[in-house]
C-alpha cells in the first residue's frame, strides 16, 4: 500500500478513536444526549455533560473514568451566561473543545391558534438560541485550531409538518439552516456542521409526545414500523464527530425510518 493509499484509508484504519479529544454534549442526562456520551466515552473521549436535571451528575459519574475524566454541569440553556460558564468550565477542564453536539430540546405541543407566546419563545430559546449560543462559544477556539465537530440535533419536524408542532417544526427547521450558515462560514477552518433529524425516538420526551393513540397511529406510518432507539442516533453522531466524516457538513441527515421516502 502506498503513503497515499495509507492517508486515504487512515480514518477507517483508525476506527472511530477520539482519544484526546474533549466533547460538550447537551441533554446529556438521559435519552439521545446520554447515549451519546456513552458512545463517545467509549471511544476516547472526554465528556462536558449538560443537563437542566441533577441526574446529570450521576451519568457523567457512570461514565467510564466517572467526574475524575468527566465535567458535570447542571445548566438552564435559556440562559445565556450559565452557557458562558459551562462552556468555560469545559475549556478550562479541558483544554479545548473538540467535539459539539447540541442535543437538548423541548417539545410544547398545542394547535396553533391556542400555542402561547410564552410556549413558543421557550421552543426557540432552547431549541435554538441555545445551539447557536453553544457553536459561537466553542467556534472561536475550533477555528483557531482549524479543526472541530459541530453536530445539531434536528427533527424529521425540520423537514415535513406535523399536527400541534408549529413551535417545534419552526424551531428545527431554523436549525437546520443554521446548521448550513455555519457549516459554509466555518468550513475553511476545518469545522464541519452538520445536523441529523431522526422520526420519533424511544426517549422519555418522545414517549410523551407521542401517547397513547397518537403514538400507535405514529409508529404506522413508518416504514419500519417503530421508533429509533438512542443508541441509533448516537451511531451517527459518532461517525460525525469522527475524522471519517471529514468531507460532510452542511447537511441534514435524516434517521427516519423511511417515514420521509412517502
Amino acid at each position: 500500500m502506498t503513503r497515499q493509499d495509507t492517508a486515504m484509508h487512515a480514518p477507517w484504519a483508525n476506527g472511530f478513536d477520539l482519544s484526546g479529544q474533549a466533547a460538550v454534549v447537551t441533554g446529556a442526562a438521559s435519552g439521545i444526549g446520554l447515549a451519546a456520551a456513552e458512545l463517545l466515552s467509549c471511544c476516547g473521549a472526554r465528556l462536558a455533560l449538560l443537563d437542566r436535571r441533577p441526574e446529570v451528575f450521576g451519568a457523567a459519574a457512570d461514565l467510564e473514568g466517572g467526574l475524575d475524566r468527566h465535567l458535570a454541569c447542571q445548566v438552564d440553556l435559556e440562559e445565556p451566561d450559565a452557557i458562558a460558564e459551562a462552556i468555560a468550565q469545559a475549556h478550562d477542564r479541558f483544554g479545548a473543545v473538540d467535539i459539539l453536539v447540541n442535543n437538548a430540546g423541548v417539545a410544547l405541543l398545542d394547535k396553533a391558534e391556542d400555542l402561547s407566546a410564552a410556549a413558543w419563545d421557550r421552543t426557540m430559546a432552547v431549541n435554538l438560541k441555545a445551539p447557536w449560543l453553544l457553536a459561537q462559544a466553542v467556534g472561536r477556539g475550533m477555528k483557531q485550531r482549524r479543526h472541530g465537530r459541530i453536530i445539531n440535533l434536528a427533527s424529521q419536524a425540520s423537514v415535513v409538518a406535523l399536527d400541534r408542532h408549529a413551535a417545534y417544526c419552526a424551531s428545527k427547521a431554523a436549525l437546520v439552516g443554521l446548521t448550513r450558515v455555519l457549516a459554509l462560514e466555518w468550513a475553511p477552518y476545518g469545522i464541519t456542521v452538520n445536523a441529523i433529524s431522526p422520526t420519533v425516538v424511544d426517549t422519555e420526551l418522545g414517549r410523551q409526545a407521542w401517547a397513547g393513540d397518537r403514538g400507535i397511529a405514529m409508529r404506522a406510518r413508518i416504514p419500519v414500523g417503530r421508533f429509533a432507539r438512542p443508541d441509533e442516533i448516537a451511531g451517527l453522531i459518532l461517525f460525525l464527530a469522527s475524522d471519517a466524516s471529514a468531507m460532510v457538513t452542511g447537511e441534514n441527515i435524516l434517521i427516519d425510518g423511511g417515514y420521509t421516502a412517502q
